[in-house]
């Protein structure tokens, strides 16, 4: 008895040094993360989603036609810290993705993973092309990724300890996810799922659970209130828009990319293993509610037909998962056999990550072969360029206006990308505010007093016509760098139109669209 008394402390000791140094690498992954994204993230320009969140954060409200608002209050602190600065601008956004490699490598731990599979999940949640989309750019899905993965790891950490505290957590991402992206409702209504078709719906008699729901609409009250002072336009926007991607086809892709572009194709094996783990191995039973979860939300966005981006923030919790059973099957062989395997996991992983860095990522010279070849395989880099020659050519038409005309001309944008380059990048030219009828810029109007001539941009000519009696055509869009893209492909005939064929509050009242 009392020689056994001083084991068990240095047993807690050695263990808890231990913690802390995966503890430590956990955090240089994430900060390399980070410090890749910034290093990277300089290149080319603002993509079209960007300037859109960037126009919206010089006009913060509770909420906007097209998103909540969380990510436009990032980068208003963004423009406020920094200035129109990519690299800036951008650092909430790769922040969040190390965030979400470390949270990733510590649900990996709650599997029963040691330190070789909190790394591996760490990197193969870095290396999925969704998630170095959402380190490149500012936009809602960046933080609508880390959202669902704090989730997951709230929920892991419940199911793992048993602590109904964790259920705040819970709440909170919640809340957090649905004032970032609305998409958000697919996962909680997977979790309810996992609930209730396993024993974790003792939970139900928790008062924490409920304590969590509560955290939750706290939360999102603000935009429940502002949808609600504007009729849930929001609701009108999503069934426009999801009506305008199943006209294209958007979705229909849904399951082939799930392989190649929600996670990356050298995963495929880690993030089926998580799923049959959390399913199948008696190891994983206690996390069954992460697999319904997951299935859950697959199959209501495969029946709705949502695009498959959408289930890219389910897949970290599957990959931790999935690294944590190979850490443990790999302990059953033969030390060499072991060693030769982890190798080529290690290999695979690397190759992976070179390959999807090389798609995403703006580092690719511009013109060169590559760009040529990349650009063909991903849109993503081409809606970067061209935004800044865009507005120097609207310049340049509205400064050849006779001066007394310049004080009564407004700019009309057709789509909201055109909309925001003109609105960050216009006063430097003491361009006049941009007017457009895309998603929340209706609601700002036109302008008092109407405008009498309007330098139309990103519209079809029989549109402008349609609108205007006069309407002169001065030049096609085009970029220094000769990148094709929808502004230089389409609808990049650049007009001035005089005479609106009708007065401007009844124009205005059937100018409204969504993008």
């Amino acid at each position: 008895m009392q020689t056994s008394q001083p084991t068990q402390p240095i047993s807690n000791k050695v263990a808890t040094t231990h913690h802390l140094s995966d503890n430590m690498l956990l955090l240089l992954i994430g900060g390399g993360v980070v410090l890749f994204h910034i290093l990277t993230n300089g290149q080319y320009g603002f993509h079209r989603d960007e300037l859109d969140i960037l126009m919206n954060a010089r006009q913060l409200a509770w909420g906007y036609v097209a998103y909540p608002p969380i990510t436009p209050f990032l980068a208003r602190i963004g423009l406020t810290l920094f200035g129109p600065s990519l690299i800036g601008l951008r650092a909430f956004a790769a922040l969040g993705q190390g965030i979400v490699v470390i949270l990733s490598g510590l649900m990996a731990r709650d599997f029963g993973g040691g330190r070789w599979a909190q790394v591996v999940a760490a990197v193969a949640v870095a290396i999925s092309p969704v998630a170095l989309t959402t380190g490149t750019l500012i936009q809602y899905m960046s933080f609508d990724y880390l959202w669902w993965v704090l989730l997951a790891f709230c929920t892991v950490r419940l199911l793992r300890s048993e602590n109904p505290h964790w259920w705040l957590g819970i709440g909170a991402a919640i809340g957090l996810g649905m004032m970032t992206k609305y998409t958000m409702l697919f996962l909680v209504a997977g979790l309810v799922v996992g609930v209730l078709i396993t024993s974790s719906r003792r939970y139900l008699r928790s008062p924490w659970l409920w304590a969590g729901t509560a955290v939750a609409l706290l939360i999102f009250l603000p935009n429940l209130i502002w949808q609600i002072q504007h009729q849930f336009i929001s609701l009108d926007f999503l069934s426009a828009i999801h009506a305008r991607d199943l006209d294209w086809g958007r979705a229909d892709n849904y399951l082939p990319e799930q392989i190649y572009m929600t996670t990356n194709p050298f995963t495929l094996p880690l993030w089926i293993a998580g799923l049959f783990f959390c399913f199948f191995a008696p190891a994983g039973k206690r996390f069954r509610p992460l697999a319904w979860m997951y299935v859950t939300t697959f199959v209501l966005l495969l029946v709705s037909k949502g695009r498959s981006y959408y289930l890219a923030p389910a897949y970290p919790m599957l990959l931790a998962a999935g690294s944590a059973w190979l850490e443990s099957w790999l302990k059953t062989l033969a030390r060499q056999k072991a060693r030769l395997l982890e190798i080529g996991v290690g290999i695979l992983l690397v190759l992976g990550a070179i390959v999807a860095v090389l798609i995403v990522k703006p580092i690719v010279p511009l013109n060169s072969g590559m760009w040529d070849i990349l650009s063909q395989i991903s849109d993503l880099k081409t809606e970067m360029v061209g935004w800044p020659d865009l507005v120097q050519q609207v310049a340049d038409i509205y400064h050849r206006l006779p001066v007394e005309e310049q004080a009564h001309t407004a700019v009309l944008a057709g789509n909201y990308g055109e909309a925001g380059a003109l609105d960050l990048y216009g006063p430097d030219y003491d361009l006049p505010p941009v007017i457009s009828g895309a998603n929340s810029l209706w609601a700002r109007g036109y302008g008092d007093p109407p405008p009498e001539t309007v330098i139309v941009v990103g519209f079809e000519g029989t549109y402008a016509t349609h609108l205007f009696a006069s309407c002169q055509p001065q030049g096609r869009v085009r970029n220094q760098y000769g990148v094709k893209n929808e502004e230089t492909n389409f609808h990049s005939m650049l007009y001035v139109c005089r005479q609106p064929r009708r007065p401007w509050p009844e124009l205005w009242a059937d100018m409204q669209w969504y993008q």
